[in-house]
């Protein structure tokens, strides 16, 4: 019997199978279940699960899909396998069909099967979809996350069942070893990136900008336990028992075509070698150096009068190309080894010194997502050095690979920073008092670049292509460019004599809108200046507020901070212990400017009450009172606060806590977790406005806070600890208890 026809009448056989269309129906219905009780993405928010709303509707369905319809088909396919066992047929049939035969074509009966019941799954969630994304629905980006994140565990899941029953002709056995395999990836290795076949490490979705790193990433991984599995399958096919013979025996037998020992050390060198060659994480060194970032002794005879750098993506494939210019003056006479840092993803095609090419070496060793590159100079005086490099960049391997999504390059989004955007001097001052930097960027029409610090960009040329030439200048020894496809709103604060530019993505234009994003700024600004004091950054005429991926926290600089898009997603803007409205939830992540950013709090008190959600929920509450009225003020804050607090305080496991211990410990992580956010979000606040009370008053507050933000920091503990607030106050911890 032909291949073909028996792989049909297989397929027949799965499809009239009652037990097939239960497979079928329960993957297909396995997304609901990310949308419930298995939220796999990182929560943005303490208060409650908030993501972006991709991450919420899309990638977490997809995530619980991939997990359930594994373990569904897995189930599916080692019941199928041992059919013939089960009916005594097993003999009767393979002297009818060779038992190689029956095995390659129930793997491809299964798969086949496998890709429709996707097909059918992504049909389904399709209108439940675009309605909840509305606006920020992308068609590619949901048949990508579906197929990447959903069906990519399932083959895999079907090639283990399939070898090691292949392997062990046993249902019992095969299904332990898949739980251990399954096991290992949702625990041991929920953190190592290459190794969690399962549940894959996704910190984050983007709404607005694009997720091409995060999905090529997954795919990767998918793809070398994809050929991982298939040269283990193979060599269980090996395997296959024939003519009443033994595993051993068989395996003697069939390994008589040589090319089917050659496939499986081929499959299993191809899996070696894409796990040893990932290109998207770096191998730098676990312990932190930071001499390695920044220099403790420098040249004495070399130094730097001007750089440059003309720089361009290539969006399509998330690389980066360029060409870097440094005008450097040789005062020794002799040859100089100067060094350079740049990103560990990174090529050096060829260094030049006037014109000329001169002895370079690029070393091996990474530290903090740097590598070194050693530069002989001529002994010229005055030298024009070139480098052009380029490649994909690489991220740090923190956290296993879990945190993903930093280096993204593609049409829609760029993070361009310090070494990643050009090679950075690593060992040369500057010659003057600054140093003079001019940076070209080429970019697609649509996209616009934006300095991090006081700097501007210049639009030089747009080109017949449809790609524009960008410049930059500035000045220092590296520069920040986050580039997207952004909206800016200019944003007057006259009492302050400042401008917010507020860069934002074109597709979160109508929600900015409708939370009145530029009054609340304006609100905050002028409140928190007056009342708390001006930030630091703001050291100007002209500010820059810039909407940045969804990857991790944001952070201020002179000049300018990043807003992380998930602090204006549609569930965060609806977290009711934020605000009660979406323009109050806005005033609460921008007063994080100043309560978060502007000062620092203590790490090791993450768990306790101390931390800058209180500050910044009772800061927001002085803000709606002054702009909305006390009793409103009161209505939406303090009544609320005061009864999530009751309701803390009647919680069975805060008044008997030696229960909590005999949870499981996810139980007892959710419950901490959640108690933590009422003591930050409710407790916290009350506390202040007691203290508020104690101290005499708003105004006095208002000055102890004054003092508190302005003073003067210690830089081996820069954090405003709740010691620092008590003694302030005047007060202690039991003075503030609540009743």
């Amino acid at each position: 019997m032909s291949i073909l026809r028996q792989f049909r009448l297989e397929l027949t056989r799965l499809v009239q199978s009652r037990l097939t269309w239960l497979a079928i129906l329960l993957t297909i219905i396995s997304p609901i279940v990310g949308l419930t009780v298995y939220h796999p993405l990182l929560s943005v928010s303490e208060s409650g699960y908030a993501t972006t709303m991709q991450g919420m509707d899309l990638a977490n369905p997809a995530l619980a899909g991939g997990v359930l319809g594994a373990v569904i088909f897995a189930i599916l396919t080692v019941l199928s396998m041992d059919r013939l066992r089960r009916d005594g047929m097993e003999a009767l049939f393979h002297a009818v069909v060779s038992p190689m035969t029956a095995s390659l074509t129930q793997l491809g009966a299964l798969l086949f099967l496998s890709v429709l019941t996707q097909l059918i799954a992504m049909l389904v969630w399709l209108p439940y979809t675009m309605f909840k994304l509305g606006a920020v629905f992308d068609a590619e980006s949901y048949f990508l996350i579906y197929v990447i994140f959903m069906y990519g565990a399932i083959p895999l899941a079907i090639l283990f069942v399939s070898a090691a029953h292949q392997f062990s002709r046993r249902t019992d056995v095969s299904l332990i070893l898949f739980a251990a395999f399954a096991a290992l990836s949702l625990t041991v290795w929920s953190n190592r990136w290459q190794l969690c076949w399962l549940n894959p490490c996704v910190l984050a979705i983007s709404d607005d900008f694009s997720n091409d790193r995060i999905l090529r990433s997954v795919a990767y991984m998918r793809l070398s336990w994809l050929l991982a599995l298939a040269g283990l399958w193979c060599l269980s096919y090996l395997g296959v028992r024939r003519y009443g013979k033994g595993l051993f025996a068989s395996l003697r037998h069939n390994v008589r075509r040589f090319y089917r020992l050659v496939l499986v050390l081929l499959l299993a060198v191809c899996a070696a070698f894409t796990y040893a060659k990932q290109p998207f994480l770096d191998h730098s060194e676990a312990q932190p150096d930071y001499n390695f970032l920044f220099a403790s002794e420098y040249q004495e005879a070399v130094f730097c009068d001007f750089w440059s750098a003309k720089v361009r993506p290539k969006p399509s494939s998330g690389r980066l190309e360029g060409t870097a210019m440094y005008q450097l003056l040789n005062l020794s006479g002799e040859e100089q080894r100067i060094e350079l840092r740049l990103n560990p993803g990174y090529q050096v095609q060829a260094v030049r010194a006037n014109g000329a090419d001169v002895p370079f070496s690029l070393k091996m060793r990474e530290v903090m997502n740097q590598r070194g590159l050693t530069v002989t100079l001529p002994a010229d005086e005055n030298i024009e050095l070139v480098i052009d490099y380029g490649g994909y960049p690489r991220e740090w391997n923190s956290e296993g690979g879990a945190v993903q999504g930093d280096m993204e390059i593609s049409d829609t989004y760029m993070a361009l920073e310090n070494a990643m955007l050009a090679p950075r001097l690593y060992d040369v001052l500057q010659a003057g008092e600054t140093l003079p930097v001019t940076v070209e960027i080429t970019l697609p029409d649509q996209m616009i670049p934006v300095p991090f610090g006081t700097e501007e960009a210049e639009l030089l040329d747009q080109k017949p292509d449809g790609s524009n030439i960008w410049r930059v200048e500035g000045d220092g020894g590296s520069v920040i460019l986050y580039v997207g496809d952004y909206v800016r709103e200019d944003i007057p604060i006259e009492s302050a004599g400042l401008t917010i530019q507020f860069y934002y993505a074109r597709k979160h234009q109508p929600l900015m809108e409708e939370a009145d994003t530029a009054g609340a700024i304006r609100k905050v600004v002028e409140y928190c200046t007056e009342h708390i004091g001006p930030l630091v950054f703001y050291d100007g005429s002209v500010f820059k507020l810039i909407e940045k991926r969804s990857s991790s926290s944001g952070y201020a600089g002179y000049g300018a901070s990043l807003a992380n898009e998930v602090d204006f997603t549609a569930q965060n803007m609806d977290d009711a212990a934020k605000g009660g409205t979406p323009e109050e939830v806005m005033i609460h992540e921008l007063v994080h400017q100043w309560w978060g950013l502007g000062n620092m709090f203590p790490p090791e008190w993450e768990d306790g009450l101390w931390s800058s959600e209180g500050l910044t929920c009772y800061t927001t509450y002085r803000i709606v009172k002054e702009f909305y009225g006390e009793e409103t003020a009161h209505r939406a804050y303090v009544e609320r606060w005061q009864a999530e607090l009751a309701d803390y305080n009647d919680n069975f496991y805060v008044r008997n806590p030696e229960y909590l211990s005999l949870l499981p410990e996810q139980y007892q992580a959710n419950i901490v977790g959640s108690l933590r956010t009422v003591r930050q979000y409710s407790e916290m606040p009350l506390k202040l406005i007691k203290a508020e009370e104690l101290v005499g008053g708003e105004e006095a507050m208002d000055e102890i806070l004054f003092s508190l933000f302005n003073r003067e920091l210690d830089p081996e503990y820069p954090y405003l600890t709740y010691r620092d607030f008590l003694d302030a106050c005047n007060l202690t911890e039991e003075d503030l208890n609540i009743e």
